[in-house]
């Protein structure tokens, strides 16, 4: 005989509780908890070096000219190798290829370090450690882009992307900020009698410290990285081994098949070219051209921005199926709204102005960020994942120095609010377009049958 009092206790009549978090449920991981903070470390080692670098070469020879040649030594063979370092991802697993970078870079850095300590570093050494640093790079990005679907579940794709890229974006703040302080605690060498023909050996240890720090971030993070237990992201059919060249236009052929990631690289490429210019370029002269700006305000805009692309990244995680529409249509939609902000920029006279524009601007591309990489992962097979995040990352890391060069051409006969203006039109005449002329307003979330 049964009672009402047995009712309550039966799984028809339990009242569902809030949903989990996702997050939360994340963190409780070992496996990505020492993933995630060993990324983390690594990521503020490298603000260290990207603040360092640059200050230790004007510090040896004060020439703008040779600072542009030692960039150029790390960003070229980066774009140049990406692909071919997301094939060898492929072809190896991203786990391998992500320690033996570490354990390069640790070295390349530990030797720096030492040089600038000792007081004998010369200028033909900083190129030499450049470009293998860059090189070194051009593998380490892939195969750390697409290291999270083979740490966590699919379902938690979004939530994992949300936590590493905000992660990332919190160093970007916390790294220049430890950076400064140490060079300016420590000393940042004497470039009184430098030039580059002759340049200085530079002795700076708070420079030597940067470098040191760095190091030792790669050194603690293929640590953890040893701790990390991967498993397949899906089953793969078993190939033969092919060639590096082969694979990586495998891949391209792969992707162009795809509509709907041939149509979205396509676009993306487009979006690299008109907008990264503009704003590596001419947000700077904007703030040093402008009488009521300046260099402050030119790092409270910027700031504004990365606190905009942080606080997307957290609500993107909140929310992550928060869509007007399709994601396509949320990446047009957003994209829109993106370049009509951009054009009111080279008309602004207060700092307010250029944050608040700013700062939405990058809640927006902070968001779709990280809905994007999620996508990205989820969609390619698994045997073709270094080679998409290759892909992607090339677009905006090897079509943003095509875009600056094109930008400062362009800058020496338009007028910063014509430049601002018409970037902004062509973002949003590109998602006009977009939309009417490709499939990319009709892309879903859903990911397709593994192939």
């Amino acid at each position: 005989m049964t009672t009402d009092t047995a009712l309550p206790h039966t799984p028809q009549n339990k009242r569902p509780g809030p949903a989990p978090d996702p997050r939360a449920a994340l963190l409780q991981d070992r496996n990505f908890r020492w993933m995630t903070g060993g990324a983390f470390l690594s990521m503020l080692g490298d603000q260290f070096t990207l603040i360092a670098l640059p200050w230790l070469v004007l510090q040896m020879t004060g020439d703008t000219l040779v600072l542009g040649t030692v960039l150029a030594l790390v960003s070229v063979p980066r774009a140049l190798f990406i692909l071919v370092g997301g094939a060898v991802v492929d072809r190896r697993s991203p786990k391998q290829v992500l320690m033996v970078t570490k354990y390069i870079n640790l070295a390349l850095l530990a030797v720096l370090a030492a040089l600038v300590f000792a007081g004998a570093l010369t200028l033909w050494m900083v190129y030499a450690l450049s470009l293998g640093i860059g090189l070194a790079t051009a593998f380490s990005i892939p195969a750390g882009t697409a290291m999270m679907p083979h740490v966590v579940a699919r379902s938690q794709l979004q939530a994992a992307n949300s936590i590493h890229l905000g992660l990332r974006q919190l160093t970007l703040f916390i790294g220049p900020l430890l950076t400064g302080l140490l060079i300016a605690l420590w000393g940042a060498g004497d470039a009184t009698a430098s030039s580059a023909s002759t340049p200085t050996r530079v002795n700076a240890s708070g420079i030597g410290i940067a470098f040191a720090l760095d190091a030792l971030s790669f050194a603690v993070s293929a640590w953890t990285l040893s701790k990390v237990q991967t498993h397949a992201a899906s089953p793969a059919p078993a190939s033969a081994p092919q060639a590096v060249l082969a694979s990586v236009a495998q891949g391209i052929v792969h992707f162009w098949r795809d509509h709907e990631l041939r149509t979205c690289f396509l676009y993306w490429s487009a979006v690299a070219l008109f907008i990264m210019g503009p704003v590596h370029i001419a947000i700077p002269v904007l703030a040093s051209s402008t009488p009521a700006l300046g260099a402050a305000a030119f790092g409270i805009i910027v700031g504004a921005h990365g606190a905009g692309t942080l606080l997307g990244m957290v609500v993107s995680g909140a929310v992550p199926r928060l869509r007007i529409g399709s994601l396509g249509m949320t990446i047009l939609a957003f994209d829109a709204v993106i370049g009509v902000l951009f054009m009111p920029l080279g008309l602004i006279t207060a700092v307010w102005q250029g944050a608040l524009l700013m700062l939405v601007i990058g809640l927006l591309g902070g968001f779709m960020q990280v809905s994007v990489f999620t996508w990205i992962q989820q969609r390619v097979p698994p045997a073709l994942l270094g080679r998409a995040m290759s892909l992607f990352m090339f677009i905006f890391m090897g079509l943003a120095p095509i875009s600056a060069a094109v930008t400062g051409w362009v800058m020496k006969s338009v007028t910063l609010p014509q430049l601002f203006a018409a970037s902004g039109g062509t973002l949003v005449v590109l998602t006009a377009l977009a939309w009417v002329l490709t499939p990319m307003r009709r892309v879903t979330d859903t990911a397709p049958a593994m192939r």
